[in-house]
């Protein structure tokens, strides 16, 4: 293979700053240290693309570097401009992964079998890894923030094919750093013509509001009797909850699915209440009602049946389902990115996903809102609020009813109802601390969940 340069020349002076720009980087400023790690028998040999992992600060990232002549025209940089790192001598380097010349020779190196392919593009927005699409059949996943251990991603949908849950993508290839214990990337077929669920929610919203446009503008007719006016929001043309029942029936399947490849414990609400307390604890947000929330994870620890403990998706939301003509996939098993691996690899209650949804589907209703402007969108918070209940009750049933059967719940309904309360609460505060480092302007829809949350409890 022909690196464009050794990790340990002066491209590492530049890393630093390239890394700090990166939505997969881990740290709040650029690290202090950046050292080259080999990663000897998990690299690609990839023509004119160096491949190697750094250590900073402590963490370790995987980078596929390449390189081109000062000067040279680079139109697949348009849009990436964060991509650049910098230049060395007489050539500038960049991140590999967008340029499509160079990542059309890493598909055969994960997936031998995986028939030819003639076009690759990046894919999605950036978080824990960068995604590839060729030629719409197959996706490959670079893991940029490398743990030791089997990443999730990878190690997850296989074992839940095996036991028969089959909304899963089929894994095409897995590449890992042996010596070093770390997956580094993962190919699975795409999932062409699939629709996200996070897209169906905003449609069956701005469907809603679009009726509601039309029922404030006066008739004017000779028609004797006005039009009914809208019920709800199962009357829009966008109707949204026969999906989320169908979607909470999936979840609990996948629950099944996941007890059954990974096994069960006995549910311990104690450690639960001690880890929401400690997250509570470290978020810096003086708007939190901590006594009020505290009194919510109190009332979780005095629970003696919370029903099982299981492997979960961890970092469930309308964004990690697809909607295919075969019916609801699940997608990206990795968690959420700023936990560490044991805790987001942990058993825990299966009400921690169904937790998640929920919150998604209280986000959707206030980013519809918000994408109307200004002051127009309050005349939509009823609407807002009632899509909210009417898709949180669909989710709900359709997931009770294949959940309790298969005793993943605690058989007290009331029990029920202080699990799920404490894990969506839980859920709001981690949002806080995400918004208030990542979009300070969303922070008020985790706020206003935690408010609710606590003046319910």
């Amino acid at each position: 293979m022909t690196r464009p340069v050794a990790p340990d020349t002066e491209l590492l002076k530049q890393l630093p700053g390239y890394l700090a720009r990166q939505r997969w980087y881990g740290g709040v400023d650029e690290p202090g240290a950046v050292e080259a790690v080999d990663l000897a028998d998990g690299a690609f040999d990839l023509p004119d693309v160096a491949h190697f992992a750094v250590d900073a600060d402590g963490s370790r990232y995987q980078l596929l570097v390449g390189s081109r002549p000062l000067g040279e025209a680079a139109e697949f940089l348009r849009g990436h401009e964060n991509a650049v790192i910098g230049e060395v001598g007489e050539r500038f380097y960049y991140d590999a992964v967008v340029d499509p010349d160079l990542m059309l020779a890493l598909l055969p190196q994960l997936a031998p079998d995986a028939e030819p392919v003639e076009r690759v593009r990046p894919a999605g927005v950036e978080q824990s890894n960068s995604s590839l699409v060729y030629d719409d059949c197959v996706i490959v996943k670079l893991f940029r923030r490398l743990s030791p251990g089997p990443n999730p991603d990878a190690e997850v949908p296989p074992r839940l094919l095996d036991v028969g849950f089959t909304h899963v993508a089929r894994q095409l290839g897995r590449r890992r750093a042996e010596g070093l214990d770390f997956d580094l990337a993962v190919a699975q077929e795409f999932l062409a013509g699939a629709t996200e669920g996070w897209a169906l929610a905003l449609t069956s919203l701005r469907d809603l509001f679009g009726l509601r446009d039309t029922q404030r503008v006066p008739v004017i007719s000779n028609i004797e009797e006005p039009p009914e006016m809208l019920s709800g929001p199962t009357s829009a043309g966008g109707d949204f909850s026969g999906e989320a029942r169908r979607l909470g029936e999936v979840t609990a399947e996948l629950h099944v699915a996941m007890g059954e490849a990974f096994g069960r414990r006995s549910g311990d609400a104690g450690a639960w209440a001690d880890a929401m307390e400690a997250r509570l604890a470290s978020v810096r947000a003086p708007d939190l009602d901590r006594d009020a929330a505290a009194a919510v994870f109190a009332g979780l620890r005095g629970i003696a049946d919370p029903g099982p403990a299981i492997r979960v998706h961890g970092d469930y939301h309308l964004g990690q389902v697809m909607r295919t003509d075969a019916g609801w996939y699940v997608l990206d098993f990795e968690g959420e990115p700023a936990r560490p691996l044991e805790e987001r690899t942990r058993p825990t209650s299966a009400m921690k996903d169904v937790a998640g949804m929920l919150r998604s589907l209280h986000y959707a209703s206030r980013v519809a809102m918000a994408d109307r402007g200004g002051s127009e969108a309050e005349l939509f918070a009823d609407d807002a609020a009632e899509w909210e209940a009417v898709n949180r009750s669909a989710f709900l049933d359709g997931y009770t009813g294949v959940a309790d059967a298969a005793g993943l719940l605690p058989a007290d309904p009331a029990a029920r109802r202080v699990v799920l309360a404490a894990f969506e609460l839980d859920k709001a505060i981690y949002e806080v601390a995400y918004e208030l480092a990542h979009r300070p302007d969303w922070v008020g829809i985790p706020l206003e969940a935690v408010r609710r949350l606590t003046e319910a409890g």
